[in-house]
């Protein structure tokens, strides 16, 4: 590679946009946190320690969304792992869909450090632990974050219609690299499935329950995972080919 390349995150502009559109707009306390990863399953011969390494982080309004992930593309050679370069095909973009609270991250932020400085500094860094407040900390939760893996979205959306868990039109499909992610928009959810939609989701086969969380991360469409990038359709929708203009 040359010099003068630069990474590629963002594979498809029109998804991205399409997808940033799709998120919900943000109140006055609220933001999106996003993180660039390298994964060492992604990059055949890449070693990292517990798999993976973040790389970047940071917070966003919606409107800047686009330009702060297109600020991510610097030159090759920039992301590197213990002074190696880092392979593009390494490279995974992730975000969390549901809005995160500044306020209350900011006042959990306070009682973590009152917590740290009662004791000898261990080497913490006051911007990373504000950042892992602001993850962790949602102010909406909006979508429930399904994550599936090895089986075919097809046959969940038919187990879901067979056992009648919840209505489709609350469903929307995120492909991945090595599966895919079911977002339900919990507004969406029809009253007769309130009590029990939640349960029989977790019940599929496929459903990663390991991940112990549905508030979690997902991939970006119109961006990268290892090699693949993602994109989303609704679930009444046919699926979308590598060529579609959608999201």
């Amino acid at each position: 590679m040359s010099s003068t390349e630069n990474y590629k995150i963002i594979a498809n502009e029109s998804r991205l946009k399409a997808f940033i559109d799709w998120l919900p707009d943000l109140k006055n306390h609220e933001t999106y946190y996003v993180c660039l990863f390298a994964r060492a399953k992604y990059a055949q011969g890449l070693i990292l320690s517990s798999g993976q390494t973040q790389l970047k982080r940071f917070t966003s309004s919606k409107g800047n969304l686009f330009s702060k992930i297109k600020q991510l593309e610097c030159p090759v050679g920039s992301y590197t792992y213990k002074g190696n370069e880092l392979p593009q095909e390494s490279l995974a973009l992730y975000i969390n869909p549901n809005p995160r609270d500044l306020e209350k991250a900011t006042k959990n932020s306070l009682i973590k450090f009152a917590q740290l400085i009662t004791k000898p500094y261990t080497g913490y860094n006051p911007h990373s632990e504000i950042l892992s407040e602001i993850q962790v900390t949602y102010s909406r939760k909006i979508y429930m974050n399904f994550d599936f893996d090895e089986v075919d979205y097809k046959d969940v959306i038919n187990t879901i219609k067979k056992n009648d868990i919840m209505n489709l039109d609350a469903i929307t499909i995120s492909k991945t690299r090595g599966g895919f992610h079911l977002l339900a928009n919990i507004e969406k959810i029809h009253d007769k499935y309130r009590k029990s939609w939640y349960v029989g989701m977790t019940k599929i086969p496929g459903c990663d329950k390991k991940s112990g969380s549905n508030d979690g991360l997902l991939p970006v469409p119109g961006c990268v995972q290892g090699g693949f990038s993602p994109y989303m359709f609704p679930a009444l929708s046919p699926e979308l080919t590598d060529t579609s203009e959608g999201m």
